[in-house]
């Protein structure tokens, strides 16, 4: 089946705002007040203790329903950061083990969503904002998040700031749709101001990207919470399987927005275990995402038929945003690191190069 790209303004966001509390099943509220006091919770030794007596009720329902959809998303994103506070507990040894009253409930939420059983940027990012002004832009000033793991607001901007970008993919998508349909009907008028716009976007996502600093200091985000979407490394879920597993943890690599330029402009990146682990962290996307991928991976190349200008200055703003990327890793993780694997679980900053100069290299002469 193929997706009508041009009926996704909000890009990779939900359709509709998410949920913010559980309305169809009000004796799941409990979960909402277990999300706000989370943060203070993990002030205290004890609160290990406590997330373990915690009677998490189940999601009631055993197939997904599309009525229910956002507020089955919503419990995911409460489960998820209940399992990464559990797991990376800042002042405690990492856990190795997820008891049964917290992995059994978020494994079952997990299948429902067909994603593996842990908090990934979708329930980090994707589904966890609300407005202010209903009427208002997706976008820095108007928005908030939901869930969080420290009271401070560093770690609202970290995640505010990747939602505005996505929302801002809408028209990345939209016109990557048009594009579809010229390609189909032989009719490539609109190509060049469709690339344009295309570019225009991305700037501005660089845009947004640029403006991290400004309410997030780099000494606090290593150290506060950025060990919580660290990746699970032999963690036993309690109650679904005896055996240890290992699980990516969140990144804005699991953002599509990016495999979908690439994937859209054909960039040819060479194998290394970078790309490789880039693939693999399409298991953490949603599956529909994936398949919105894998469309625009089979459309043909627009390169040659591109006015050079056009093409080049989405390749250029593409770069520039790895760039920026690049410079934030440095400043905000490398400067402090001592484990060079990311949250993600993979040694990343000698390969981001790499991806920067492939992606300038593939510009048209």
């Amino acid at each position: 089946m193929t997706i009508d790209l041009k009926q996704l303004p909000r890009g990779f966001l939900p359709a509709s705002d998410p949920a913010t509390a559980f309305k169809t099943y009000p004796e799941l509220s409990i979960l909402d007040e277990l999300g706000r006091d989370l943060p203070s919770l993990l002030h205290d030794a004890g609160c290990r203790d406590y997330l373990r007596s915690f009677a998490i009720p189940l999601w009631p329902e055993r197939q997904k329903n599309d009525a229910t959809l956002p507020e089955l998303r919503l419990y995911y994103v409460r489960l998820g950061f209940i399992a990464s506070a559990y797991v990376n507990q800042v002042g405690q040894e990492r856990a190795t083990l997820l008891p049964r009253n917290i992995a059994v409930p978020l494994c079952q939420a997990c299948q429902l969503l067909n994603r593996p059983p842990i908090l990934s940027y979708d329930g980090y990012a994707l589904y966890n904002w609300k407005r202010f002004r209903r009427q208002g832009p997706i976008a820095l000033g108007n928005i908030d998040t939901i869930q969080n793991f420290v009271h401070l607001y560093d770690e609202h901007w970290f995640i505010l700031v990747h939602v505005e970008i996505e929302a801002l993919a809408g028209d990345i998508l939209v016109q990557i749709g048009k594009i579809h349909d010229m390609l189909n009907t032989n009719d490539l008028t609109g190509l060049n101001p469709a690339l344009q716009r295309i570019a225009d976007t991305v700037w501005r996502q660089v845009g947004v990207l640029k403006r991290i600093p400004e309410n997030m200091d780099p000494n606090l985000y290593y150290r506060t919470f950025r060990p919580y979407i660290r990746f699970f490394e032999n963690v036993v879920y309690e109650g679904v399987t005896g055996k240890p597993m290992n699980f990516r943890g969140e990144t804005g690599a699991q953002s599509s927005i990016i495999p979908t330029l690439v994937a859209f402009l054909k960039i040819p990146h060479r194998p290394t275990e970078l790309t490789d682990h880039l693939t693999d962290m399409r298991r953490f996307m949603p599956a529909e995402h994936r398949a919105i991928i894998e469309q625009v991976q089979s459309m043909p190349s627009v390169r040659e038929l591109a006015d050079r200008d056009a093409f080049n200055n989405i390749l250029e703003a593409l770069a520039t945003f790895r760039e920026v990327h690049y410079g934030w890793a440095r400043e905000y993780i490398d400067k402090h690191v001592d484990d060079p694997r990311g949250t993600g679980g993979t040694p990343y900053m000698k390969w981001l190069k790499q991806l920067i100069d492939e992606t300038r290299q593939f510009m048209i002469r």
